[in-house]
């Protein structure tokens, strides 16, 4: 996963987590884009000290995912309703003695989505 996309998704799921000021730094760089020059500057603080507390809430949010996996459940239900969908549309094409086949698989998917929550 690109890492700019992983740390969006960290803060997605476990922002709400860090301190105010921890979120703000790292929102201000992974969701505003804004540079550590910007933000050091912004914030009157040092770019080294953006640079640790980037480091830091990395550091933090990954281990939140290390141990709840919230994202990585939330990956693999997102392409089971992928899948889900693309079943769902297919059958719509075929006769309806072929739907059971369809149907099946449908219900195999979201019986997986179910097991694990």
């Amino acid at each position: 996963m690109e890492k700019i996309v992983e740390q969006a998704l960290l803060f997605d799921f476990y922002g709400e987590l860090l301190t105010e000021h921890q979120k703000q730094i790292y929102e201000d760089h992974v969701l505003n884009d804004l540079s550590v020059s910007e933000i050091a500057a912004d914030r009157g603080i040092s770019r080294q000290g953006v640079h640790d507390m980037m480091k830091r809430c990395d550091k933090i949010l990954r281990g939140y995912e290390e141990k709840l996996h919230l994202i990585d459940k939330f990956l693999k239900t997102k392409e089971k309703v992928g899948t889900i969908n693309r079943l769902a549309n297919e059958m719509k094409n075929v006769d309806t003695d072929s739907q059971q086949k369809y149907l099946d698989e449908i219900e195999q998917v979201s019986r997986g989505i179910l097991e694990d929550f």
